[in-house]
């Protein structure tokens, strides 16, 4: 397991997303192969842990990724979670809200998605897309979506008031990186659908989006939501580091399974 201590935004200081290498592999000496062998066992880890939190029933975990486009929020989750008992773990994707959703408040839809006793929440995007799309194509005034900053920070610290323990990811890719994923998806047959030209239209736009992420990562990590930024360019490390974040954080809230019931006499025919 790695050391996470690299990858937190300590509360009160400055994402610097420029001064954090993308492809690093800190605190692995191997190469991918060796990578993919060393998630298994955290992978048997992970899922462990999982089943003890249903179990458990009393304490819950909301994971949210966010990324660049093609940033790997699909494949991190298939990979760190293989082996999870489904049952347990629900993966929401927040796209461009609806007319009904636009109607109401822009956390009103994120907060149904919240994580029940004993489950995982994990969002794919988030309720940080209205401090970042909506900043950089000028959606709302810039009166509207700072103020949501602190909105963002109090509404994670009402989850964990009640329980919730809030892990936020970013998976931090260059912009060659990027350019390299777009270029597959347009080679290769079984990634092409995954193409959106929509995607080019963004990617003129990375700048923006960076000094945006980085403003919101550095203005919303706190003691009771930290932000983890991971070196995403190696797919195989970027699992390692999500995986081994994950698992520090269920350690910390060592989930212990119920008393087992008193069994005596009790005879199956």
């Amino acid at each position: 397991m790695l050391d996470i201590a690299p990858y937190l935004v300590t509360p009160g200081t400055e994402a610097n997303l420029a001064a954090r290498d993308t492809r690093s592999t800190e605190g692995f000496d191997g190469g991918k192969l060796e990578g993919k062998e060393a998630l298994k066992p955290l992978n048997s880890t992970l899922a462990e842990l999982q089943t003890r939190l249903w179990a458990e029933s009393k304490q819950k975990l909301l994971i949210i990724l966010q990324a660049m486009d093609t940033g790997g929020k699909d494949g991190t989750i298939r990979s760190v979670f293989e082996g999870v008992n489904p049952q347990g773990v629900r993966v929401w994707g927040f796209g461009a809200p609806n007319e009904w959703e636009l109607a109401h408040d822009y956390l009103w839809r994120i907060h149904q998605r919240t994580p029940e006793n004993g489950g995982i929440a994990i969002f794919n995007r988030s309720h940080y897309e209205d401090v970042l799309i909506v900043r950089v194509k000028g959606l709302v005034s810039e009166q509207r979506w700072r103020q949501r900053f602190d909105h963002i920070v109090e509404f994670e610290r009402l989850l964990a008031d009640e329980g919730t323990t809030v892990v936020k990811l970013f998976l931090h890719i260059s912009k060659k990186e990027q350019k390299e994923r777009l270029e597959a998806r347009l080679r290769e047959p079984d990634k092409r659908w995954k193409f959106n030209v929509a995607d080019l239209e963004d990617r003129k736009l990375w700048e923006d989006f960076s000094v945006a992420y980085e403003e919101a990562i550095s203005r919303t990590s706190s003691e009771h939501a930290p932000w983890y930024v991971v070196p995403a360019d190696r797919k195989w490390y970027r699992d390692l580091a999500v995986a081994s974040i994950l698992i520090k954080a269920l350690e910390k809230m060592n989930p212990t399974y119920p008393p087992e019931p008193d069994l005596e006499g009790v005879v199956v025919e």
